[in-house]
């Protein structure tokens, strides 16, 4: 039989109802994608940020080409200006909330805030820029140096004006400076003695200074006169470097940005801030004043090795130290030293107190003490934190230590104790100073559950590091002293031990350790 025509035109027209709302669902979502995808920005569902921390002469430039990064890259590229002495500290804190890209003035600064804590931080980034070190003068001493008549040079400027030179562990340019005036002594009979007076020289000048060690695009800034060293001294090189902590969104979109950095179309923009390229090339139009000298090369950056070892001179000259105190409560330092009617706490108490006036205010001191099971089961606790001697003395540290008093029936137990302070000592090495820690004590170890003598000196050999030496100085009272173990314990990390049997001569063995720690080489031979 046939179908009905009638029905058979209403199920047609269902199909057609359909089918019409089918295709206007399928049109209604593509638009939406397609609307969604314009009003994302050129296709982007996401922009991906990237935070990037800059020391503040290069921020202004980075800020400006992060401008140029198209929308359709889908990122954006927040940048902030901040001295890099915070940076490093915040980094050494290990802040979640850091950024995802540093740069810094030199890669200085990426060693300086591995040793201080930040042992993730890569070692090394890509130049993105470069600036010499050059001193900084003023007219008036430049013109005493022979300008403009002839572009001055560092002897030239030494032998008629002070220079002066900030805090070396704060400042690259001051590395690169201390870096140039030991190539200018290597030809001195005593090379290390003439570089060591050239620093005290350096030292004693007061701010404001006449000339200082800075970077050429600091100077070409404040419209000063550079003076070029004759030889090569490391450069700002302004590495680039991605921290561990970005994601990989933000890690990739960060490399696209050191792309578009190192892109020829970016060099005009580094010139007009005063920077060169990264191989020292020197690009724009840099006016012809004479101010600079566009003819100079700057060398890359330094060796670790070489800005250690500076540093370490810097240190010695200056007696910018770092030191670790671990003294002595067990119930022994309560004994009454014959002849004085006092006892060997109070005793070595007085003599750290006067001692603490042969260090410069700057010198930070922190200050632990042990005996056994002093803190639940450590044989040790702090009592002062790390802080410079003036900051110390401001907090009380005088009555602090006045107050110690030793612990009844403790026993001594330092072998643990020796570690546990060179430990701390070690993974809060600081660049740019003296680090040492100091053991007073009037016995040997008794504690029968510690590492034992020979698993502390292999621990203190595996702790070793040439590049960043960290003596221990032992200081040993009374009858009770083992002169041979405390000797062995310096010995391992390069350091020395005095001792005597007498605790009234404490004054005399504490300023005999303290005269050889002040004493550096080359002044005092070892």
């Amino acid at each position: 039989m046939a179908a009905h025509p009638a029905r058979a035109r209403r199920i047609d027209a269902r199909v057609v109802v359909l089918s019409a709302l089918l295709v206007v669902a399928l049109l209604a979502w593509a638009g939406f994608d397609y609307l969604k995808n314009r009003l994302a920005g050129n296709g982007c569902d996401t922009t991906t940020p990237v935070r990037l921390t800059a020391a503040p002469d290069i921020a202004p430039v980075l800020t400006d080409l992060a401008r140029t990064v198209p929308a359709r890259d889908c990122y954006a590229v927040e940048v902030t200006a901040s001295p890099s002495t915070a940076t490093a500290t915040a980094l050494e804190a290990n802040g979640a909330n850091g950024p995802d890209v540093w740069v810094p003035e030199s890669s200085t600064w990426l060693l300086q805030a591995r040793d201080g804590g930040a042992w993730n931080l890569p070692e090394s980034g890509q130049s993105v820029a470069s600036s010499p070190v050059v001193l900084a003068l003023t007219e008036d001493v430049a013109k005493q140096a022979g300008w403009p008549g002839k572009s001055p040079s560092w002897s030239d400027v030494l032998a008629k004006s002070p220079v002066g030179l900030p805090d070396p562990g704060r400042d690259p340019a001051a590395i690169g400076a201390l870096l140039g005036l030991q190539q200018q002594t290597l030809d001195a009979p005593d090379p290390a003695a003439a570089f060591t007076e050239e620093i005290r020289k350096l030292s004693a000048v007061k701010q404001p200074y006449p000339a200082w060690p800075a970077s050429e695009q600091s100077v070409l800034a404040r419209k000063l006169v550079a003076a070029y060293p004759a030889a090569g001294v490391p450069s700002f090189d302004y590495p680039y470097v991605v921290l561990p902590r970005a994601s990989e969104a933000s890690r990739s979109a960060a490399e696209r940005f050191l792309r578009l950095l190192l892109d020829q179309t970016a060099t005009g923009t580094f010139a007009g801030g005063g920077f060169r390229t990264p191989s020292g090339q020197l690009l724009g139009d840099r006016p012809r004043d004479t101010r600079t000298d566009a003819a100079a090369r700057p060398a890359g950056p330094p060796t670790p090795e070489g800005m250690y070892g500076v540093l370490q001179a810097w240190a010695g000259a200056n007696l910018s130290a770092r030191v670790q105190v671990l003294l002595d409560v067990s119930g022994s330092m309560a004994a009454t030293v014959p002849g004085t009617g006092r006892s060997r706490m109070a005793l070595t108490l007085e003599a750290a107190t006067q001692g603490l006036g042969l260090f410069k205010q700057t010198t930070e001191i922190g200050l632990w003490l042990f005996s056994t099971k002093l803190d639940g089961t450590k044989d040790y606790k702090e009592l002062l934190p790390m802080r410079s001697i003036s900051e110390q003395l401001a907090a009380g540290a005088v009555a602090t230590l006045q107050a110690v008093k030793p612990k009844a029936g403790g026993a001594t137990g330092l072998y643990d104790s020796i570690l546990a302070a060179y430990q701390n000592a070690r993974q809060s090495w600081q660049l740019g100073r003296i680090n040492v820690v100091v053991v007073l004590t009037d016995g040997r170890n008794e504690d029968d559950d510690s590492i034992g003598l020979p698993g502390l000196l292999t621990e203190l050999g595996r702790l070793q590091d040439p590049r960043k030496p960290l003596p221990v100085i032992g200081i040993g009272i009374g009858p009770d002293i083992d002169s041979s173990e405390l000797k062995q314990i310096s010995a391992a990390t390069g350091g020395e031990s005095f001792t005597t049997p007498d605790p009234r001569k404490i004054s005399d063995v504490f300023y005999q350790a303290l005269s050889k720690l002040v004493c550096q080489p080359p002044a005092c031979k070892k």
